[in-house]
């Protein structure tokens, strides 16, 4: 499994197909220069989640239990 491969089941984890709907279903998870992004279908601009797969994690987890479109 590829580290974007285990973001992305993370996200369906944390979420769930019914708390993220479309927005997940059409995700994008990349790495650029500064880090893990999170590009989701509705949002204007990809959210920074981190360096890492675990502060990606981390983010993704924070963003869902303050509900920003998540969950």
């Amino acid at each position: 499994m590829t580290e974007k491969e285990e973001i992305l089941n993370f996200l369906m984890e944390i979420i769930g197909e019914e708390g993220c709907g479309i927005a997940c279903e059409e995700a994008e998870i990349f790495k650029d220069k500064t880090g893990w992004k999170m590009f989701l279908e509705g949002f204007m601009e990809p959210w920074y989640i981190g360096k890492t797969v675990e502060e990606a994690k981390s983010s993704i987890k924070e963003y869902a239990s303050m509900g920003f479109g998540l969950g």
